[in-house]
C-alpha cells in the first residue's frame, strides 16, 4: 500500500490543571494525491497530559479506514514512554489500578488496535515547524471563550 498518514499533535495548559488545548495536524499521501487537516480545540479545566493524549486520540478518530499505517509524532514523553515501553499493556491488563486519564488510555487503546501506528517523539520549541505549529493551535484554542468541558476530569476533581 502506497497511503502513508502522518498525525502531528500537541497539547498544552495554562496551570496544570487549568484551561487547556490540543492541536492537531493531519497529512494523508496517497499516489499523487495529497491532504492535510487541522483540528483544535479547547476546554476550561483540564491537564497537559490530558490534551496530549486527546491530540492523540482525536487525530486517530479522524482515520475512518482501519488498519492503516500511521505515524504519530508527539512532543509527549508521557505518551511515547507509555507506548514504547510497553506500559500501557500492563496498565490495562490491572485494569488501569492508580492510574491517571484512564477514560482516555481506554479510548486510545481502542483506535490503537485498529491500526498499525508507529510513534515518534519530537523534542518541543525545538523549531520544528509542524509540532510548533500544533502547540500554537493548541495555545489558542485554550484562550477561546465558550470552552468545552472536560466533564470526566472535573467530575473527578470537583472545581
Amino acid at each position: 500500500m502506497n497511503k502513508k498518514i502522518h498525525i502531528y499533535t500537541d497539547g498544552s495548559s495554562k496551570g496544570n490543571p487549568g484551561p487547556g488545548g490540543y492541536g492537531i495536524f493531519i497529512e494523508i499521501f496517497f499516489y499523487h494525491f495529497y491532504n492535510r487537516k487541522t483540528i483544535s480545540e479547547g476546554f476550561r479545566y483540564t491537564t497537559n497530559n490530558r490534551m496530549e493524549l486527546l491530540s492523540v486520540i482525536v487525530g486517530l478518530e479522524k482515520i475512518k479506514n482501519k488498519k492503516q499505517n500511521i505515524v504519530v509524532f508527539t512532543d509527549s514523553k508521557y505518551i511515547i514512554n507509555t507506548v514504547q515501553n510497553k506500559w500501557i499493556y500492563k496498565w490495562e491488563k490491572n485494569n488501569f489500578h492508580n492510574k491517571k486519564n484512564v477514560d482516555l488510555w481506554k479510548r486510545f487503546l481502542d483506535l490503537y488496535y485498529e491500526h498499525f501506528i508507529t510513534f515518534y517523539w519530537i523534542k518541543s520549541h525545538n523549531s520544528h515547524y509542524i509540532n510548533d505549529y500544533c502547540d500554537r493551535l493548541s495555545v489558542e484554542a485554550s484562550q477561546k471563550k465558550n470552552l468545552k468541558i472536560d466533564y470526566t476530569y472535573e467530575k473527578q476533581n470537583i472545581i
